[in-house]
């Protein structure tokens, strides 16, 4: 005979006795060798010697109870249910009614034990506090890369970052990959007439898709557990580590999707950690052959090193000066090196000026109006400027007017007579000074 913990003492919730249907109340058998589903009789069927079936009177069995203490001498099991049950429906705090749903105990005897046994317990304290190390620990070994509670990016519709992101659409939280994959199968209808060459090329179809739609997921995958929703921000924690450990992660991401997000970042972590402790280790065999014992001597030994290498930069610097001023051809050769570098980088930079500005080509002049009033070179002057020969001549009478006036002019007053670019007022006003028009004030 063995007693056992059983139900609590709600009717509805405890199963019915195989021998006479009614709701079993505590104390009641359960057969031992019977089951599942347990088979169970209250103590009259069984007192009785009820058979069904397989179940025989002689089978061990096991008497179901609450009436036994747990935490308490003076508290049941059946009455530690019904305590956790009220506190439930009632809410913690409600002690009185607590105590009337509770009918066996008083207010105060709810509270006190209830605040003992279930809120101040040590055993339970430390319990809780395993399971939230445990739930934290493995929080931290899975990869969460996406919180839905973060800004999502919001790129627009095939742009850069769009195509790097996979076609990410925030909207539907979903990804621009295959989306017609389903066009292969919008045709296909299976009927009893198909030849068995065409029954199989569908079948062939529908596998096809079948795989299609497996790659989409996997791609989608990778892409949620490994974090790459946010393509910014993935790129923002990279930067953390050193110019090495980049360029190893940038090498090892192709294989990232077969390592998981955990292991990789674990594998990266370990590369970065190992690269500090071999930076660590070189930087203390530096110091041990300086014989170096302790770090107070080590600061002062990195500022001393660091005054003497710029004092060796500035040394070297200042010898390659006296060796050039020594040597009059060494002289020579290196102005000439640096006159050729020089014209080196304005050609350079005017041919990228140059390509940066597409010229406009010279205007045609052909029959427009003022053109026969020109010579040569006004001509030429109004086709590199593209200036319509009207106007440049009213702009020449206009500026010789005002010259005369003046008995000079200024380039600033030119450009307060022309309300024109201020590249061709110069323009005009130079070839006007040159060919004799106006003088210069």
């Amino acid at each position: 005979i063995r007693f056992t913990f059983g139900f609590t003492d709600d009717p509805f919730d405890k199963p019915p006795c195989r021998g006479c249907s009614s709701y079993l109340t505590e104390p009641y058998v359960k057969c031992a060798e019977c089951g599942p589903p347990p088979f169970l009789l209250c103590l009259q069927c069984f007192t009785r010697g009820f058979e069904y079936k397989k179940h025989q009177s002689d089978h061990t069995y096991e008497i179901m109870t609450s009436d036994f203490p747990v935490l308490d001498p003076n508290w049941t099991a059946q009455e530690e249910m019904a305590l956790l049950e009220a506190v439930m429906d009632c809410g913690f705090g409600n002690w009185q009614d607590v105590a009337n749903q509770m009918c066996t105990k008083s207010k105060e005897e709810c509270e006190k034990h209830y605040m003992k046994h279930f809120i101040n317990n040590p055993l339970f304290a430390s319990t809780l506090l395993n399971l939230k190390q445990a739930e934290e620990a493995q929080h931290n070994e899975t990869a969460i890369p996406f919180h839905p509670a973060d800004d999502p990016p919001r790129p627009t519709f095939d742009s850069v970052l769009s195509r790097d992101m996979a076609g990410y659409m925030p909207a539907r939280a979903d990804f621009e990959f295959d989306n017609y994959a389903e066009w292969d199968l919008r045709d296909i209808d299976f009927v009893e007439d198909d030849s068995d060459i065409l029954h199989a090329l569908k079948i062939a179809v529908v596998d096809i898709y079948h795989s299609r739609l497996k790659e989409r997921q996997r791609r989608k995958k990778i892409i949620r557990d490994h974090g790459l929703i946010n393509l910014r921000k993935f790129q923002i924690l990279e930067r953390r580590y050193p110019k090495e450990v980049q360029d190893l992660y940038e090498t090892m991401r192709r294989f990232a999707r077969i390592l998981g997000p955990v292991e990789h970042d674990k594998f990266i972590e370990s590369h970065a950690l190992e690269f500090e402790l071999r930076r660590e280790i070189k930087r203390l065999q530096e110091y041990r052959a300086a014989g170096i014992t302790n770090f107070c001597s080590a600061r002062t030994y990195d500022h001393l090193k660091k005054t003497r290498d710029e004092e060796r930069l500035k040394r070297t610097m200042l010898s390659e000066v006296l060796q050039y001023i020594q040597d009059s051809s060494a002289c020579q050769q290196w102005l000439s090196r640096q006159a050729d570098m020089y014209g080196y980088i304005r050609q350079m930079f005017s041919i990228l000026i140059s390509a940066g500005r597409r010229s406009a080509p010279p205007l045609n002049l052909t029959g427009l109006p003022g053109t026969e009033k020109l010579n040569e070179k006004e001509k030429e002057l109004c086709q590199m400027v593209r200036l319509v020969p009207g106007a440049y001549l009213e702009y020449k009478a206009a500026l010789v007017n005002e010259c005369n006036k003046q008995g000079g002019l200024r380039l600033a007053q030119a450009r307060a007579l022309i309300k024109i670019d201020v590249n061709k007022t110069r323009k005009i006003y130079d070839f006007l000074i040159r060919e004799g028009y106006i003088t210069k004030a």
